[in-house]
């Protein structure tokens, strides 16, 4: 008899299946020591679209709304329709007793397991395996310690709902505002909030106005110390000549006491994406594929966590495994402190610790990993020597000193100890050294002579755009002031979902990116301005949306019931539908035409719409898609610079390609040429920097 092992792509079947012994290969599954091992590819079932439920929902009318069904449909996505089918003879299989489900350990991998499970029909029992690393010795080891399907049921109930509860509100809020209006306007649970951050960014640096200020500074020999902030010029202006006149600072009071700073925490995956753009300029989205695909190589432990510790029963294998980390990445480092305290924490760590290094590094070949996987991968090994650290030790001197009758206050800093700022000073490869800021020696009653007194202006300046960074940020933390404080999980999203969301946003043409090679901006366009003008608060409102995720969790903890979270979600879809005015004057916001070049079919307009880029003569087939199918095959959106270029040059030169087979990145030009009725067609060039 056999085990049926479902994993959730065929990289981590075909690595669980070696450590088993399934060496036997067969049509979409591998086999062999009482195993069958096969995988998912993803969602294979999804849920079914409204007309499912009625040939009525094939058109969209806001007098069919609100659509909430009794019993949700799914479907085969048609794209994995043969893997699908391989999976149910599998689970069909007289010798097949039991499964295993070994989709990633979170809440997306159990969905993805149970509806292909449901969907096949399939009654037998099965375990699941719960891992946090694709190293052997965690196969190995998950393996003997099979938990009991049975024991994440309330997991799959919460993502169900998570599921249920997107298809509910996106559904339903797309279709109306969409009636409403006459344009196609995707909302959703999490990606109107988001959208509605940037937007209200843009809308406050719009709004800014900036105003002047003014300080004192007064320089004595070897340091300088300034004022607070003045409005007006008139009022600096007197007091730096009181000073000049004065002509001698006096010290008032030198206290002075060491402190530190802390070791950073380890990454989770939130952090590293934010450091990675902030760093690297990579997108979320980026580094969400580049370290997924690490882990996948066994070379790091689960991404897709919100824990920045390990468990207490790492704390054993920490020092060998910083080690072993330093004398792969930085030989010269010598001996490094472990500090497992720091890093060590069972209570805050959740479904999976912190993103670690896993021994196989010692295995690996550097040279022959992706330029973006190995930037990633060094950044991890860093952060693991930097985290267990010692603390960066350092001695304070705050002054505070008067002249003409003000005071003025200085602080100096004098490193004693660099600990682990040290060691990310000298293998990060950035220059973060920090200015000199020490003092001279200074004591209490000491009269300085004053060598000069001058008036800096300055202005306020208004908020920043959105980077990556920042978003995400903004995204980790928003409405977390309405939560309790004992909340595990706030914010919009989950550090799994995050990165998909921001890509969702640029791809719906509701975002755009601006900016030089490494800093780019997140900046809405009009149409996702027009959007976030005419939703309701109860729709964009980061709050509401922060705390569906934590009843979401609490639905994971059987502490709040599935019904109850749905009976909320469609009661709020309900008010809003009977509810909404429809915005004055908000069909002008919502034209857009925006041309972006000349046909090169016909020489007509292109024009931008919501789902692409068209010919505005009817008769001539030429449209580059925003979801296009070949660039999704090689790692690529179609965007609005893409597009243009295309039309403009007839080819565009793209770095970053990734290959679908070996998952290398490669750099290209995509040649472009159109049909007789001018559907475009693309041809692909390798030169320098090709594959």
């Amino acid at each position: 008899m056999s085990k049926l092992v479902l994993a959730e792509k065929p990289s981590v079947a075909q690595s669980i299946a070696r450590v088993i012994g399934a060496n036997r290969r067969g049509d979409g599954y591998l086999e062999g020591n009482g195993y069958v091992v096969s995988w998912c590819v993803g969602h294979l079932v999804e849920l079914a679209p409204p007309e499912a439920y009625g040939d009525q929902y094939a058109k969209w009318r806001k007098e069919d709304l609100p659509i909430f069904p009794q019993t949700f449909r799914y479907q085969v996505s048609p794209s994995t329709k043969k893997q699908y089918g391989i999976l149910k003879k599998l689970m069909a299989r007289e010798d097949v007793e039991s499964l295993v489900c070994a989709t990633d350990a979170g809440r997306e991998g159990e969905l993805i397991f149970r509806l292909v499970y449901q969907q096949c029909g399939c009654r037998k029992p099965f375990e699941r395996l719960w891992i946090s690393s694709m190293e052997d010795s965690a196969i190995r080891e998950g393996f003997e310690h099979l938990k009991a399907g049975s024991e994440y049921d309330s997991l799959y109930e919460a993502a169900l709902c998570r599921e249920r509860a997107d298809w509910i509100v996106g559904i339903n809020a797309t279709r109306l505002f969409s009636c409403l209006y006459g344009t196609t306007l995707n909302t959703g649970r999490v990606m109107s909030p988001t959208l509605a951050m940037t937007v209200m960014r843009e809308a406050a640096i719009s709004a800014f106005q900036p105003e002047a200020f003014y300080t004192v500074q007064l320089s004595m020999d070897g340091f300088t110390v300034s004022s607070e902030r003045m409005k007006a010029r008139e009022q600096a202006d007197a007091l730096a000549e009181a000073c000049r006149k004065a002509g001698t600072v006096q010290v008032e009071t030198v206290t002075k006491a060491e402190k530190s700073e802390k070791a950073p925490a380890l990454y989770d995956l939130t952090s590293l994406q934010r450091e990675a753009n902030r760093q690297l300029g990579y997108t979320a989205q980026q580094t969400l594929n580049y370290v997924q695909s690490l882990y996948e190589k066994k070379l790091v432990t689960y991404p897709r966590t919100d824990s920045r510790y390990l468990t207490d029963d790492m704390a054993a294998m920490l020092p060998g495994l910083v080690k072993m980390t330093a004398a792969t990445f930085y030989p010269d480092a010598g001996e490094l402190p472990v500090n497992a305290k720091q890093v060590i924490n069972s209570k805050k760590v959740t479904d999976h610790h912190a993103i670690i290094p896993t021994k196989e590094l010692r295995k690996c070949n550097f040279q022959e990993l992706p330029k973006g996987e190995a930037a990633i991968l060094q950044m991890i090994a860093l952060r693991l020597i930097c985290a267990a650290g010692d603390a960066c030790r350092y001695a304070e001197t705050t002054a505070v000193l008067s002249c003409a009758g003000t005071t003025f206050t200085v602080k100096g800093k004098t490193v004693l100890s660099e600990g682990w700022k040290g060691l990310e000073q000298k293998y990060s490869g950035r220059k973060t050294a920090e200015k000199k800021t020490s003092l001279p020696s200074l004591g209490e009653g000491d009269v300085i002579p004053l060598l000069s007194a001058k008036v800096k202006a300055g202005t306020t300046t208004p908020p920043k755009h959105f980077t990556e960074d920042t978003l995400l940020s903004a995204m980790e933390t928003a409405g977390a002031e309405d939560m309790p404080e004992e909340a595990e999980r706030k914010g919009l999203g989950t550090p799994a979902t995050r990165a998909g969301i921001i890509e969702k946003l640029v791809q719906k043409g509701f975002l755009e990116r601006k900016g030089d090679k490494k800093v780019k901006y997140l900046i809405p366009t009009q149409k996702g301005i027009s959007l976030v003008t005419i939703l309701p608060e109860q729709i964009q409102s980061p709050a509401m949306t922060a705390d569906w995720e934590e009843k979401l969790l609490k639905v994971e903890r059987n502490e709040y019931s599935a019904d109850s979270f749905m009976e909320e979600i469609c009661g709020m879809m309900r008010e809003l539908i009977d509810t909404y005015e429809i915005v004055e004057g908000a069909d002008v916001l919502m034209q857009n035409n925006t041309v972006i070049g000349k046909c090169p079919h016909c020489g007509k307009e292109v024009v931008e719409r919501q789902k692409g880029w068209f010919c505005s003569n009817s008769e001539c087939r030429f449209v580059l898609w925003a979801d296009h199918a070949y660039f999704n095959k090689i790692g690529k959106h179609m965007t609005r610079q893409i597009a243009g270029r295309l039309m403009r040059d007839g080819h565009v030169r793209l770095k970053a390609c990734k290959s679908q087979r070996t998952g290398k990145e490669y750099d290209a030009t995509v040649w472009m040429t159109t049909e007789a009725d001018g559907r475009p067609r693309f041809q692909m060039e390798f030169g320098k920097g090709g594959k």
